[in-house]
């Protein structure tokens, strides 16, 4: 059971989102501003994300759990509802509160920085059956393994783990693996290289929890029940995060 405050809890969970949207979309701007090649700039955008992913959930799984996504937030909540030791579904709202309102304030931080406006709608289109599939496919198997390592009990390979899988999703997946609806909700507010319209948003988010839905019905199936209060208690520490990239 995590014994952090609840107010430093969301402090991390907010300053953690913030600090990755603010990557994602200021290393999209950078790297489209200094390579014409679109190969490149995917790979520099996908590096400096998945890089400062690792850090994150390294440096604040111990005060949080570093989810930094809703999905992760929600699996948690749900496959350990019935543990007195588990988050309330008052904790669950907040942690998404205070993921969005990062992800909002990290999108406007990497704005300011490239000389944008802080708010700026984002007008690329990406509403596709085929971007559908792959956000639910890059969600899913990203909800898998946060709760495969923790029922295992080896919640401490997350930092590598996560960050490894959404870099492979990046290149795998015809979405670019958002995977993430609050960085989705996010990145609808930079009209730049990793931007997404606001009217796109809604069918990825769908996409992504349909996605984690099947993670979860996965993690079950193959590793069975959640760990014990006081196994998923010392785990827990080593929680998990969430994505990111273009």
């Amino acid at each position: 059971m995590m014994t952090t405050p609840l107010p430093r809890r969301l402090a991390a969970e907010a300053v953690g989102t913030a600090v990755l949207a603010a990557v994602l979309v200021g290393s999209g701007i950078q790297a489209s501003g200094l390579s014409p090649d679109g190969g490149v700039r995917f790979l520099a955008n996908v590096l400096a994300s998945v890089l400062a992913l690792a850090v994150l959930i390294a440096l604040l799984a111990p005060v949080s759990g570093a989810h930094f996504n809703p999905l992760v937030s929600a699996a948690d909540w749900w496959s350990r509802r019935h543990d007195p030791a588990g988050p309330s579904a008052r904790e669950l709202g907040l942690y998404v509160l205070a993921q969005l309102g990062g992800a909002a304030a990290g999108v406007g931080l990497a704005n300011a920085m490239f000389e944008r406006p802080f708010v700026q709608l984002a007008s690329q289109q990406r509403s596709s059956g085929h971007l559908w599939l792959a956000e639910g496919v890059a969600t899913g198997v990203l909800i898998l393994l946060v709760l495969g390592l923790l029922r295992s009990g080896r919640g401490r390979y997350a930092p590598v783990a996560v960050a490894a899988w959404i870099g492979a999703a990046c290149w795998g997946t015809s979405s670019g693996s958002f995977a993430n609806p609050a960085l989705t909700f996010g990145r609808a507010l930079s009209d730049s290289y990793t931007g997404i319209a606001p009217g796109s948003v809604p069918g990825f988010v769908l996409a992504q929890t349909a996605g984690a839905t099947i993670g979860l019905a996965l993690a079950t199936l193959l590793f069975g029940a959640p760990l014990p209060a006081a196994a998923a208690g010392r785990d827990s520490a080593q929680a998990v995060a969430a994505p990111v990239v273009t």
